[in-house]
């Protein structure tokens, strides 16, 4: 590989470190503060970091610029709260890996090639295994959030592909996180939980937003800068996997044989679904 590619990949992995990471120290604020409060302190001081990078024109969007970011922003801040109440029940590795089939699922239903049924298959194969159908001490209502958070993400990647066609990215990015921090705010004070911050804990929320969302938004430009969107989505399709490690690492989450199972079953169902549609679309646009 060249140089370029050898730190665009560096970058790639990074992000997602980055992003597991900020969840699993998400997590251990859960006890302290709930879901709630960590979802607004994630969302609010991420937007203050961006706002202070990007300063978004907000006087020059129109109508139409001002009604995406509403909804995507939205679907930011219900994305993370609902992932991080169902990371608060069930393992982080499980809870990426039952969240990444919402994408995953989008990606085939935008699809036409038959080859995904299979893939879609092998990510089926890769729930059920997670699914308790015995008593083994996995939360129902805890993958039930994971995966309306999956739902809300499919959505989030909706509108984000159509708020980047009307606006700059940086500047949709930075008035969706503002959005989403005034309509998850309302929340986080009748839950009253974010009262109870001190300075220990503010500093542990600031970590989570830097690692959650500055720093990957950072590297991912880097990546995307330097690789092909077929490298990019592949590697990106190892989160459920750095998320399984990540919970292990720092949680010390650990996952039963099956669950691992499961992981690599979505894994590999995003990795095959990306190079065999792009291989497919390739050849239809040399033809």
């Amino acid at each position: 590989m060249t140089r370029n590619t050898n730190i665009a990949v560096t970058a790639a992995i990074l992000s997602m470190i980055c992003v597991q990471g900020g969840a699993s120290f998400a997590k251990q604020l859960f006890p302290a503060i709930g879901p709630i409060a960590t979802t607004t302190l994630r969302i609010g001081l991420s937007a203050i970091i961006l706002y202070c990078i990007n300063r978004p024109k907000f006087l020059s969007f129109n109508k139409k610029q001002w009604f995406y970011c509403a909804i995507y922003g939205v679907g930011i801040a219900v994305m993370n709260l609902i992932f991080y109440m169902a990371i608060e029940r069930i393992p982080l590795g499980l809870g990426v890996t039952i969240e990444f089939v919402g994408p995953l699922f989008l990606a085939f239903a935008l699809s036409r090639q038959w080859l995904d049924v299979l893939w879609a298959s092998l990510a089926c194969i890769g729930i059920l295994l997670i699914v308790p159908w015995q008593s083994n001490g996995i939360d129902l209502l805890g993958l039930f959030y994971a995966l309306l958070a999956g739902a809300f993400w499919a959505v989030y990647i909706i509108m984000g592909s159509k708020v980047s066609k009307v606006m700059e990215g940086r500047q949709a990015v930075t008035t969706g996180m503002i959005i989403a921090t005034a309509f998850i705010l309302p929340f986080a004070l009748w839950d009253g939980a974010i009262m109870n911050l001190d300075l220990n804990l503010f500093g542990k929320g600031l970590l989570v937003a830097i690692l959650s969302s500055a720093l990957p938004f950072s590297l991912d430009m880097v990546a995307l800068g330097k690789l092909p969107t077929k490298t990019f989505s592949i590697l990106t399709s190892l989160q459920p996997a750095f998320g399984a490690f990540s919970g292990l690492l720092f949680l010390r989450e650990y996952l039963t044989l099956s669950q691992w199972l499961s992981v690599a079953c979505v894994v590999l169902a995003s990795i095959g679904s990306t190079v065999f549609s792009k291989k497919s679309k390739n050849k239809v646009e040399t033809q």
